[in-house]
């Protein structure tokens, strides 16, 4: 039986928004992180999770970068109520603090709204040691799901962050600059949601495959899962590694 497209909106914007995001910059399982500079140090890869997440989200995607030899952190961020200003100042605190100042190389990659952290963390702080960029169902141009609860009694229950991720041009996603920087994007496709109404076209779930895409960007791939479990999916994570090592993806 099909949902109600208006179920389905309030479903998922509601739903990201109320679980509480534990903050904390928190390294992947695995050995001592080496000494930045030193001959052992690894190329470090900086996680970002999405919308009313929390890091352990990332784990399973932490664990694979790790095992493939990157030293990994993971960055916790709380979204609920919190407008962008505020969420960009707490994750720039903590990159600052673990990432920025060591000799290796760091990469990011970042899973829907943490991408368009990463993005405007990298506009207002440029690093010397940046590497790669992975975009993980980023929704670079916003998404229709959330213009289409705009002025609906309930909307405000999805919190001031999510109310800012529309398609239109004051938008957050549309106030950040094209990237200077190597950028994969990876976006995803399922057909398991009724909102071709509002959302016409393929889809993972919240986020158009043209919203993810952004001017500028080094490469672009689709992939068959939902939104929710992109961060999970191996396809995605083989997608990522490919990015990160080669600066492209596999075809």
């Amino acid at each position: 039986m099909k949902r109600r497209i208006g179920m389905v909106a309030r479903w998922n914007l509601v739903a990201l928004s109320v679980l509480l995001a534990a903050g904390g910059c928190v390294r992947a399982e695995g050995g001592p992180r080496p000494e930045p500079g030193g001959q052992e140090a690894r190329e470090m890869v900086v996680l970002l999770h999405g919308l009313g997440r929390s890091k352990s989200a990332m784990r399973r995607l932490a664990s694979r970068l790790d095992s493939a030899g990157y030293a990994v952190e993971r960055i916790g961020y709380r979204s609920l109520h919190e407008p962008p200003a505020a969420i960009l100042r707490n994750v720039a605190e903590q990159i600052d603090e673990c990432c920025a100042g060591g000799g290796s190389t760091v990469h990011f990659v970042g899973h829907s709204f943490g991408g368009l952290l990463i993005r405007a963390y990298l506009e207002g702080q440029p690093i010397a040691n940046l590497g790669r960029v992975v975009l993980i169902g980023t929704p670079n141009q916003g998404t229709p799901v959330v213009d289409h609860i705009q002025g609906r009694w309930w909307s405000k229950y999805a919190g001031e962050t999510a109310l800012a991720l529309g398609t239109g041009p004051d938008s957050f996603p549309n106030s950040l600059s094209p990237p200077y920087y190597p950028v994969g994007i990876i976006a995803g496709v399922y057909e398991g949601f009724d909102n071709e109404e509002f959302m016409p076209g393929r889809d993972d779930g919240l986020v158009p495959v043209e919203s993810t895409k952004l001017e500028g960007m080094t490469d672009f791939i689709v992939v068959e899962t939902s939104h929710s479990r992109m961060r999970s999916n191996e396809a995605v994570t083989r997608q990522t590694l490919s990015f990160l090592e080669h600066g492209r993806f596999a075809r």
